[in-house]
């Protein structure tokens, strides 16, 4: 069985539904610490020909809590965020195929941020044709307290893992050697070179799964979620 462990996030890029799409458990760790400055609540769009930033508001708290204790804010408004993403595509041509699937997503009433943003991957994942279990970290019987290449191997190892796939940027967080030695194969997705016109201006790359949704047509998402990248 094909595994792979990563952070929640929000509306990901592209790589992301590749790495759900090459294995058969996706596992989302939601007892880690929430990290400020990273990508779980925000991701990238296109505006005005540039990258923009969206994201979900946040109740305040403990800098300390893990994603699963974090709330969204009592105010945040989803009509604000999907006027956004209107703004943003309402010209590009596969908005009106898109559109409902965003709304869905947006409109989803959990307050709590990984329960919510664990939503917006499956119905991404239902649009995207990706069959593969999702299930949170918590619920594999593992010690929590583990970290880093520890932590990775005992969640493969208590699912029965026979190789783990993990996003290219986490080549050296790993040792091959140390999966072979409980049976493992270690395997990493790179994404190919992946661009298409966005309004005529200079390609932006890398930007949210919504953007290349807007700009092309969904059978050819889903081809290039289940067949463009190498495993290595």
């Amino acid at each position: 069985m094909k595994v792979a462990i990563m952070q929640p996030y929000f509306l990901p890029y592209i790589g992301y539904y590749q790495l759900m799409a090459a294995v058969d458990l996706f596992v989302v760790y939601d007892n880690i610490k929430y990290t400020k400055k990273g990508w779980i609540n925000r991701n990238r769009m296109l505006l005005n020909g540039a990258d923009a930033v969206f994201s979900l508001p946040l109740k305040k708290a403990s800098d300390s809590l893990c994603v699963i204790d974090r709330e969204l804010a009592g105010d945040f408004d989803r009509v604000k965020l999907l006027n956004q993403f209107m703004g943003a595509y309402a010209r590009a041509p596969q908005f009106a195929a898109t559109q409902a699937m965003i709304e869905q997503i947006v409109r989803h009433e959990e307050a709590n941020l990984f329960h919510y943003i664990r939503h917006g991957l499956t119905r991404a994942c239902a649009h995207l044709g990706i069959a593969s279990e999702i299930r949170a970290s918590s619920t594999i019987a593992i010690d929590h307290e583990l970290t880093n290449q520890d932590k990775v191997l005992a969640i493969c190892r208590a699912v029965g893992a026979d190789t783990y796939v993990n996003a290219i940027g986490g080549k050296n967080l790993y040792s091959a050697q140390d999966f072979d030695a409980h049976g493992i194969e270690l395997k990493f997705i790179a994404s190919k070179p992946l661009s298409y016109p966005q309004y005529g201006g200079e390609f932006v790359p890398w930007l949210s799964i919504v953007d290349v949704l807007m700009f092309n047509p969904l059978a050819e998402v889903r081809s290039c979620v289940a067949q463009n990248y190498d495993l290595i």
